[in-house]
């Protein structure tokens, strides 16, 4: 089974979880995507739902495929999310933001009463850390905030490189207008800790760690799809 296999495996066993009439918080990425596909061909058959996505990637391919979408103020209050994951460990805390869509995603999330992680089984980790970690920062003042986050991970204890995301020639923006710091520390032994941490920083706009968001995640791999919980 390759790699797009299982996260077709992921996103339709996550298909299972919607039903009629649900109010849904729509992901970003690849794996979120094969899950936009997979759910166009059950409202192509009768299913009702009403999408809210979290990107504007997602929302032309769910306008593409015939899946109705409202903004989250129409629907400020969702009954669930289904999205990716750069990275997950075994309490189903995340790392999120290699799209770019992290801001966002994680306002979506926290507006959703569950959300449940579609990935496979290369993004689970012991922990956290990896995948560098994205943070989202407001383009006025980023040397400032730059700094300020360097002086943060050396609280604790954590280095690496930290850089801005580029995207041809220039700098990638978010679509909220923001840049993304993409910070390679290897391991983030407190991601609780640096979350809160992070979110001081008046330059930080938000970060790629998600916390006591995810209520289950989907895992694929070789022998089929699998369920973690935070017990797990």
């Amino acid at each position: 089974m390759d790699a797009r296999e299982m996260k077709i495996k992921a996103a339709a066993a996550a298909l299972e979880h919607v039903e009629d009439g649900m109010r849904l918080g729509i992901g970003t990425g690849s794996t979120a995507e094969e899950f936009v596909r997979l759910l166009a061909e059950k409202v192509a058959g009768g299913l009702k739902v009403e999408g809210v996505p979290t990107s504007e990637r997602t929302a032309r391919l769910c306008l593409e495929l015939g899946v109705p979408l409202k903004s989250l103020d129409e629907l400020p209050q969702l009954d669930l999310t289904i999205d990716g994951a750069d990275e997950v460990d075994a309490q189903l805390r995340l790392i999120k933001g290699g799209g770019g869509a992290l801001l966002r995603e994680k306002i979506v999330a926290a507006a959703s009463e569950r959300m449940i992680v579609i990935a496979d089984e290369s993004k689970v980790v012991d922990v956290l850390g990896r995948f560098p970690l994205p943070i989202e920062i407001n383009p006025f003042g980023q040397a400032s905030t730059r700094i300020a986050v360097e002086k943060t991970a050396e609280r604790f204890g954590l280095t690496g490189e930290l850089k801005l995301r580029a995207s041809g020639d220039g700098l990638f923006t978010t679509d909220g207008g923001h840049l993304i710091l993409d910070a390679s520390f290897g391991r983030i032994p407190d991601a609780e800790a640096l979350a809160i941490a992070l979110n001081a920083i008046p330059g930080v706009v938000e970060h790629g760690l998600f916390i006591n968001l995810a209520s289950l995640a989907i895992i694929a791999g070789p022998a089929g799809a699998r369920v973690m919980d935070a017990k797990n």
